[in-house]
């Protein structure tokens, strides 16, 4: 018993809040593609435009370390991750509902970029609180009083798996709701889906998950210096660093591809939304992988064999812009549904085993911080990789309706891509090693 909670009380509780929360954040896909086509067809932005505002509505998660020092050090009413899903989930509803009021009368474009920007501050709180809740959970051994989903990488494949069916689900649903609905409708349900979340979310109480004892109201400048700490170990500091700079290095061309489907190709909003389901279901199956027999390799070694498969994607690309499939008969609207698809995700699949190592190596006490640290070097590599997408599309002379030089594009990304390789030793060979290294 905890706290007058049994233990199937503890885990339903644990698995509700958390599954729900990786849910919805993977379902977030529903409302941002409407966001894409809205832009596109409503406000006919160009291609450019779309991708710097793609990315720069993710600058509220470079901010993530604060929110994560943030809810470490501060508890509200004895609660230090609770109560900031709350505030989080409470920020996200109230942007998508005010853009879906707003959008049926007009919306600019500066209007717009402030609500997304934060619903995307809410959707960050929330899952600095929710990662630090995973990396707190995997520190507790496994007994007869603590669930089985806290031993380690099974807890981060289960809530990776309610991202992944979100995301499935929300993708599904897309292709056929961008036809049958306005995008200002697929915001309102978002919206009040949000809102559901949030009434689960306040009526769960922070003592019924038993949560590991850390030392309580430590102060924002304790909890800043345990954080400095943490980054003075090589194995934090340049794991973080080159993970990072593995997503920062490459040029995204997210914006360009489309609008190279959609307005080149005219790939109807349906297969794109399968495309996204395809891509969905291989992070679903990544997963359970990985949790059944990947564990026991090397993160650097799985991190690096997805690098590599995420260049030769790129250049599968490549020869799928210059026609070499679609001469041997494989037409466009299938390799967008099961190639494009899946290049959208592989880059997603090397944070499961890195979240792992970190939660191995990251210094009791602090878990909040280091997980919103990783999240927030990974967003703020997103984002450079956006706008190096947007040179690189200047560069080769790509605008507008003119995609003819998207293929020398595509090798450049892919190059790009090959370059972090070089510099992999950063990343440990052995978590357990590392992890046994920190205690002595």
């Amino acid at each position: 018993m905890v706290f007058g909670f049994s233990e199937s009380e503890v885990t339903r509780n644990r698995k509700l809040l958390l599954g729900i929360g990786f849910w919805v954040q993977g379902l977030r896909c529903f409302p941002w593609m409407g966001v894409n086509f809205f832009l596109k067809d409503g406000l006919r932005v160009e291609p450019s435009t779309l991708q710097i505002l793609q990315n720069s509505a993710n600058l509220p998660m470079v901010a993530k370390p604060f929110y994560g020092i943030l809810s470490d050090s501060l508890y509200v009413f004895g609660q230090h991750r609770v109560p900031y899903i709350a505030l989080g989930v409470f920020l996200q509803a109230v942007s998508w509902i005010a853009i879906a009021i707003l959008a049926t009368s007009g919306i600019s474009f500066l209007s717009l970029t402030f609500y997304l920007l934060l619903g995307n501050l809410g959707a960050s709180i929330v899952e600095v609180a929710n990662d630090a809740m995973v990396a707190e959970l995997t520190k507790q051994p496994t007994s007869s009083k603590k669930s089985k989903s806290s031993s380690s990488g099974e807890l981060q494949s289960f809530v990776w798996m309610a991202s992944s069916i979100g995301g499935v689900l929300g993708n599904l649903v897309v292709g056929v709701a961008i036809n049958q609905y306005s995008p200002q409708t697929m915001f309102s349900i978002f919206g009040i889906l949000l809102c559901f979340q949030l009434i689960m979310t306040l009526f769960i109480r922070e003592s019924s998950l038993d949560l590991p004892k850390t030392p309580s109201h430590m102060g924002f400048r304790t909890q800043l210096s345990e954080i400095m700490v943490a980054l003075k170990k090589p194995e934090i500091l340049y794991s973080i660093t080159w993970f990072a700079f593995s997503y920062a290095v490459i040029p995204a061309l997210t914006g360009t591809m489309f609008y190279y489907q959609t307005q080149h190709l005219k790939i109807e909003s349906s297969l794109l939304g399968i495309s996204k389901v395809f891509g969905q279901v291989a992070m679903l199956l990544w997963g359970v992988v990985y949790n059944r027999h990947l564990k026991s390799i090397s993160p650097r070694k799985l991190i690096a064999a997805v690098q590599i498969s995420m260049a030769i994607f790129m250049i599968s690309d490549y020869l799928f812009v210059k026609g070499v499939y679609e001469t041997i008969g494989i037409p466009d609207a299938v390799y967008v549904v099961v190639f494009s698809g899946l290049l959208e995700v592989l880059c997603f699949f090397k944070i499961l085993p890195f979240n792992v190592l970190m939660a191995h190596v990251c210094p009791p006490g602090c878990e909040g911080s280091v997980m919103a640290l990783v999240m927030s070097a990974i967003a703020l590599a997103f984002i450079v990789s956006g706008y190096l997408g947007v040179a690189l599309a200047s560069y080769v002379g790509v605008k507008g309706d003119d995609f003819s030089g998207l293929p020398r594009g595509l090798l450049i990304q892919a190059a790009c891509t090959l370059l972090p390789l070089v510099w992999a030793s950063c990343i440990p060979e052995d978590v357990k090693a590392k992890a046994k290294s920190k205690k002595t």
